[in-house]
């Protein structure tokens, strides 16, 4: 049977990294993005050059239809989902909470919460067995500033977190006899765009310091990571959630 991977938030950072590694290893991947099309090209581009069949689709994983649009398309395009990473969050401008505007904190939790909610309901619509669907397994990208909490920095975006945390606990045990294995994993400070984008690009620095390894991640690091845990040498784990942060 093929194993085919949805990565949304798939054309950038620890999302390309693991699309690049899933076509290494025999998987069809399905690549979502938002907003750079050129981005999304150029990775799906190196899975191709790997031997793997891979295919964009664009789609804002915040909304709703767009969900079930990118989902209908990866059936058409490529066939039945197998495998997904539930990668796509913001951390939305770094501050303090009272200086926090309303609307980046609702663009956060709708992208990191709601969104991650409704696109693991569209894959276990195709991969649950009561659905017809053949099993298969979900990653849920989380982070450490769920335990952490983000203080100063943006502590609504490790609440968030902190919900995909929840969300892994209880979807692994409702789906654990579906053939759905669901698991997180959760990065520390990853040589990602994230940090620029959330307006403090000092950060890495100023945070490494306070790592027990005393460097940042690789985005490489975290997909070895998402693969494990995908693969058949993972199978008797469900709702576990892998800490990836270099000690911290």
């Amino acid at each position: 049977m093929q194993k085919l991977m949805l990565v949304t938030g798939g054309s950038r950072g620890i999302g390309a990294a693991i699309c690049r590694l899933a076509a290494k290893e025999s998987y069809a991947v399905a690549l979502n993005y938002l907003r750079d099309e050129e981005a999304a090209e150029r990775v799906a581009r190196e899975c191709r050059a790997s031997g793997a069949a891979c295919e964009i689709f664009q789609g804002d994983m915040a909304v709703g239809k767009d969900i079930e649009r990118v989902f209908s398309e990866v059936d058409e395009k490529l066939g039945r989902l197998t495998h997904l990473v539930n990668n796509a969050g913001i951390t939305g401008k770094s501050s303090a909470l009272e200086k926090a505007t309303p609307e980046t904190i609702r663009a956060v939790i709708d992208l990191n919460v709601t969104g991650a909610i409704l696109v693991a309901r569209a894959a276990l619509q195709r991969m649950a067995k009561r659905n017809g669907g053949a099993g298969g397994a979900i990653v849920n990208i989380s982070s450490a500033a769920a335990a952490l909490g983000s203080p100063g920095e943006y502590v609504w975006y490790a609440a968030s977190k902190g919900a995909i945390d929840s969300l892994t606990i209880g979807l692994a045990k409702e789906f654990a006899l579906e053939g759905v294995r669901v698991n997180a994993v959760s990065p520390g400070m990853v040589d990602t765009e994230i940090h620029a984008a959330g307006g403090d690009p000092g950060r890495v620095e100023r945070i490494t310091p306070f790592i027990p390894m005393r460097r940042i991640g690789k985005a490489e690091e975290i997909a070895a990571t998402v693969l494990y845990l995908l693969s058949e040498n993972a199978s008797y784990v469900t709702g576990a959630n892998l800490r990836v942060a270099g000690g911290r």
